[in-house]
């Protein structure tokens, strides 16, 4: 059963919580996050990317730029920008897009239930980009980006949420991006006892977005117990900082793809190779969106395309190759464009739905040739997933919106 425990939060004085909110790292290249810093000098940013500190000459991963990230935090701390809640609670956090509400319950998840399986992934992590984070997380002593995480909707952590929100939040400002940011603390003893024993009858949780980050959380626990010998589980760096979302209230965004060229086919040749697995049904020069599981959109040559993959493809049981991701995979991206492992294949790249069709059109019609645009893989089609232990293809989810990093930090030391 799953541990999710309330702990004691360092967070931002409430009139700079708009100001110090960032983005995840990870969505910035370097040169934006140094544009992004320098818009807004109190972004948490500035201690998620520390390299902004230094000109190009010192490497993203110099020892030097861990030690200014760890700097930096401590001078917010000192300098009243951050405060630390004396008691262990939780946090609710409502995010605002488009009219469309998803609410989670900050906490802190278990290591064990990371190693044990209880919570549960659907992709491969690098390590690679694991380490870049381990090293910050462990410098830093904290953790201060969140992981995504998804349960199956509980009735009492329901009304615990209800009625908290019924009171003054800490938090409520909207980004330069548009989406409106809710955060309420539950600190009552009943609240945070029922909702910690909601959460241990809840028999699994599943990784949403941050596979990365919540490997490498788990690789510093794991060590610091390596280093420290004798433990007792109650320390800090046992568990790792989360945002848990009931699965009723997350949507998934289409994950599209667009490729370099069409493997030496005309066009003629390359639609009629589609045509052997799928069912062209609509032609258009207006955009085209998919509509339901099973079809995708390809734009090509001024022309967007409405298909269906074939009576044969539509009733493959496998949760993994049942995917519209991997029916386009497997049935035409690696037969007939070549492009055999798209992790590593540079003649394809991967564009979130949040970008839109647009974006698809400008890159065909620019430096790639074809665009094919998804329907959304469902919360429950990831669910299936990683029941069995399988993993999904890359790219296959893009969640929306993005957490804020900076507005709940996790010290393991506390």
């Amino acid at each position: 059963m799953a541990t999710v425990k309330p702990f004691k939060c360092i967070r931002p004085e409430s009139s700079v919580c708009e100001r110090v909110a960032a983005l995840p790292y990870d969505v910035y290249n370097r040169s934006e996050a140094y544009e992004e810093v320098k818009r807004e000098p109190l972004s948490f940013l500035k201690v998620d990317r520390a390299e902004t500190s230094f000109d190009e000459s010192v490497d993203t991963y110099d020892e030097r730029v861990y030690l200014k990230a760890k700097e930096l935090l401590e001078g917010m701390i000192n300098d009243g920008i951050y405060e630390q809640d004396v008691d262990d609670a939780y946090y609710i956090y409502e995010q605002i897009m488009d009219g469309r509400s998803q609410t989670g319950i900050v906490g802190c998840a278990s290591v064990d239930d990371y190693v044990n399986g209880i919570i549960k992934k659907h992709e491969n992590t690098r390590e690679d980009k694991e380490q870049d984070r381990i090293r910050h997380v462990d410098t830093c002593n904290a953790q201060t980006g969140p992981i995504f995480l998804a349960y199956r909707a509980n009735t009492v952590i329901s009304e615990v949420v209800k009625k908290t929100k019924e009171e003054q939040p800490i938090y409520d400002f909207t980004s330069v991006d548009g989406i409106r940011h809710i955060a309420w603390k539950i600190s009552k003893t009943e609240d945070v006892t029922a909702v910690e024993k909601a959460f241990s009858d809840i028999p699994g949780v599943y990784i949403a977005d941050g596979h990365h980050r919540a490997a490498s959380a788990v690789k510093v626990g794991l060590k610091r117990r390596n280093e420290c010998g004798e433990y007792t589980g109650a320390e800090q760096f046992n568990y790792f900082l989360s945002v848990l979302f009931p699965h009723d209230e997350l949507m998934i965004m289409d994950y599209n793809r667009t490729v370099k060229d069409l493997n030496g086919l005309s066009e003629e040749e390359f639609i009629s190779k589609l045509e052997e697995n799928f069912v062209i049904i609509e032609k258009s020069e207006q955009e085209i969106k998919p509509e339901k599981k099973g079809e995708f959109s390809m734009y090509l040559s001024g022309t967007w395309y409405r298909c269906v993959a074939s009576e044969e493809l539509l009733n493959i049981k496998d949760p993994v190759k049942s995917l519209d991701v991997s029916l386009l995979q497997d049935y035409l991206l690696a037969p007939v464009l070549g492009i055999g492992d798209p992790r590593t294949d540079k003649r394809i790249d991967f564009i979130g739905g949040i970008r839109g069709l647009s974006e698809l059109v400008k890159r065909a019609d620019g430096d790639m040739k074809v665009s094919f645009a998804m329907y959304p893989t469902s919360i429950e089609e990831l669910f299936a997933v990683a029941d069995a232990g399988l993993l999904m293809p890359p790219k296959s989810t893009w969640f929306e919106p993005k957490l804020r990093s900076g507005m709940f930090i996790h010290s393991l030391s506390e």
